[in-house]
Order: C-alpha cells, then sequence, then structure tokens
C-alpha cells in the first residue's frame, strides 16, 4: 500500500498546565532518543524515518520483525528509538553510537549486538487505508494501544490523563529527561511545533569552577563566547564542559574583565581537555550553571550559565562530580 509522507508533530516548550485544566490532558515521559516516524506498508517489510524525512531503517536491524506485527494491516506511527543503559533508562549518548549507521549496514548489525534499541510508540497517523489525523489525542490512542504492539524491541507505554504534578514529579525522581503534555483533544498537526504538545524538560543546576575560556568571534570579538568549566574529584580539578550560553550582554563584560585579570599560561584541569583554542585561567571563580543530563563521562549536557558565586571559593564550593563517574 502506498503511505502518505507524514513529517513528525512537534511540542512546544512550556510549562504545565493549570490545576483547572490538568484532567484536559494527558502526560507522557519525554524519551531521550531519535524521533521517528515508522511506515508498516503491510508486506512485511518497515520503514524509519527520521525528522528530516531521511530512511534510517538500516541503522536498526533488530526493529525489522516489526514490519509482520500487524500482519497485513498498513499503519504510519510516531514514535521514538531509545536505546538503555543498565537501569533501564534512555542514555543518549550509547544512541549516538548507532545513528548515522544507515548507510553501512553491517556495522549497524555489528553494533546491534553490542548496544540494542528499543522503540517507543506512541502515536498513529495513519492506519488500514484511513488518516486518523483530523481525531482527537484520545481516539488516535485508542487505535494505538487497540494494536497491541508489544516485542523484543518494540512497546506502546501508557499515558497519563491528569495528575501533571505528580507525572512531572515522577520524572524528577528516576533522573528522565522530562515529561510531553498532550491535550486530549488536539488533532495531529504533521511537521507543526504546536502548544497542543508542551514539553517540559528537568533541568538540574551544579556550581562549577571556571578554568578557561575560548576567544567569542563576530560581535562577540574581545569577549568570552564560551567559558570552560569544571569540578572536584579526587583532588583534581576536572573538565565538565564549554558553557556558551545564558548571560546578558553586561554579564558576558564582567566576566571578560575578570577573566582577564585571571588569565594564565597553565592548564588548571586534570587531565588537560583536548579543546582547540582554549585559553586558561587561575581557578578562583566559582559560577552556577543549569544542565538537563551528563554523558557516561561525566560531561555536562546542554549547560547554560545561571550566576556568578562570589559567596563562594573553589575549595569550599559544592562542586563535586559524583563518585559514579570519576
Amino acid at each position: 500500500m502506498e503511505l502518505p509522507l507524514i513529517p513528525p508533530m512537534l511540542a512546544t516548550p512550556g510549562a504545565l498546565p493549570s490545576a483547572a485544566q490538568d484532567a484536559r490532558w494527558a502526560y507522557e515521559t519525554k524519551q531521550d532518543g531519535q524521533r521517528v516516524v515508522v511506515y508498516l506498508p503491510g508486506d512485511g517489510s518497515v520503514l524509519l524515518r527520521a525528522r528530516s524525512g531521511h530512511d534510517i531503517t538500516a541503522a536498526y536491524p533488530e526493529l525489522a520483525p516489526l514490519g509482520t506485527a500487524l500482519g497485513s494491516t498498513a499503519a504510519v506511527l510516531d514514535g521514538e528509538v531509545l536505546a538503555l543503559d543498565e537501569e533501564g533508562r534512555a542514555d543518549f549518548q550509547l544512541l549516538q553510537s548507532r545513528m548515522g549507521l544507515a548507510h553501512a549496514p553491517g556495522r549497524a548489525a555489528h553494533r546491534a549486538a553490542r548496544v540494542p534499541v528499543h522503540l517507543v510508540l506512541f502515536d498513529a497517523l495513519h492506519l488500514a487505508g484511513r488518516s486518523l489525523l483530523r481525531l482527537p489525542y484520545t481516539r488516535r490512542r485508542e487505535r494505538l494501544t487497540g494494536l497491541g504492539l508489544g516485542g523484543p524491541s518494540w512497546s506502546t507505554p501508557a499515558a497519563l490523563v491528569g495528575h501533571g504534578e505528580q507525572a512531572l514529579r515522577a520524572t524528577r525522581e528516576h533522573g528522565l529527561e522530562g515529561l510531553v503534555c498532550k491535550r486530549l483533544d488536539s488533532v495531529y498537526e504533521p511537521g507543526v511545533r504546536s502548544r497542543a504538545w508542551i514539553k517540559i524538560r528537568n533541568m538540574r543546576s551544579e556550581d562549577v569552577v571556571v578554568g578557561g575560556w575560548l576567544s567569542g568571534k563576530g560581535r562577540l570579538t574581545g569577549l568570552p563566547g564560551a567559558v570552560l568549566v569544571g569540578q572536584r574529584a579526587a583532588g583534581r580539578l576536572r573538565y565538565v564542559g564549554g558553557v556558551g550560553t545564558g548571560w546578558s550582554a553586561a554579564e558576558r563584560t564582567e566576566l571578560a574583565a575578570l577573566l582577564r585579570a585571571a588569565a594564565s599560561d597553565v592548564c588548571p584541569f586534570d587531565p588537560v581537555p583536548p579543546v582547540p583554542g582554549a585559553r586558561w585561567a587561575v581557578p578562583r571563580l566559582v559560577g552556577e550553571v543549569r544542565y538537563s543530563t551528563r554523558t557516561r563521562e561525566g560531561m555536562l549536557r546542554q549547560p547554560s550559565w545561571l550566576r556568578l558565586r562570589p559567596d563562594l571559593a573553589p575549595e569550599e564550593s559544592a562542586a563535586d562530580i559524583p563518585d559514579d563517574l570519576v
């Protein structure tokens, strides 16, 4: 069957619906993976397309058996491919070793044996020759759930209706990326970043020690384009990433003056990070940053600057890498 090409609907960053509106929304765990639209023509094959529209089927050979899961029933489904860590949580860093192998099926099959993926399905867009796009979210979910799609490498997790605060709290307590709130009466808007879907990313904040910077370019010439930050671990200052966002113009100018006064020829990080163009500083400035998660090596993902902490000395700040990441 010829299936329609459907770009995925996207969520808008925002906050939880109000308590008065809570019962009108469904809540799903925000997954840390690769978004895919799944095409099942009903002939035993499966086609996976990324948000870009590119065919990435060959990157995930363990999902090929999904092609027979619905027999001859054709369908287009929305979901996300995840790589799970030892605790069953989505780990984007693990997934990165699988992404980009759509044109190298041999390597993809070899990598699949070591880093298997799991497909989470959360919407049905087209089923048995009929478009479901104009149906409300609740009816699309009923159709999806009715398919009974659970297998060795795919599942259809339930959505929670109402109880948004509890759902968000649970994602934080379990170290998950966040929550997606979906209005129960919302239609599916292909390719649109819609207010009918709201995403909430759990962000953490910690103190870091500034040990260097990268010079800005263009309008930021003469100012820091990013600061290089570290945290204490086993008596050393370990590099945990570069932070290039979060300042106002005044804050960036203030930071530039402080960094020039602290300039040093000696790298304070142990080991020295491979950062081309790095300029080092005496590690005496403490700042607070917000970030989403850490990589397996302890690096901060998606960090942004919050504020300087002049009330903290580097040796007394709470900037310590967790023991299990040292």
